[in-house]
């Protein structure tokens, strides 16, 4: 049963049952960041032109959320900042456009 835990370690370069599940939480991350550009080719192709919809910046956040923290986990200051940074600009499109949304009802 744990021979292919034993596979995973190696591959992954690691050494402990908890670092294999930090991989696994950042490749769920860097799939979910992924998905953003999946879904915005998807939507453009769809339109005929460059759209951005809004669930490209919810994708952006959780899939940044989910990296910072493997980034923290794995002490990457680097990568934090990346992330950190990232987060605030999706954060700050998603406001832009509530804020948009809001004036436009009115």
């Amino acid at each position: 049963m744990f021979e292919w835990v034993e596979w995973l370690e190696r591959v992954f370069k690691v050494t402990t049952v908890t670092e294999l599940v930090w991989v696994g939480v950042g490749l769920l991350g860097q799939v979910m960041f992924s998905m953003r550009f999946i879904l915005q080719w998807i939507v453009s192709e769809k339109e005929r032109k460059s759209v951005i919809p809004t669930s490209f910046w919810y994708f952006s956040i959780g899939g940044g959320l989910i990296l910072l923290a493997y980034a923290i986990y794995r002490r990457d200051p680097v990568f934090m900042l990346g992330q950190a940074m990232g987060l605030i600009v999706y954060a700050r499109n998603l406001y832009l456009l509530h804020m948009e949304r809001k004036r436009s009802a009115v």
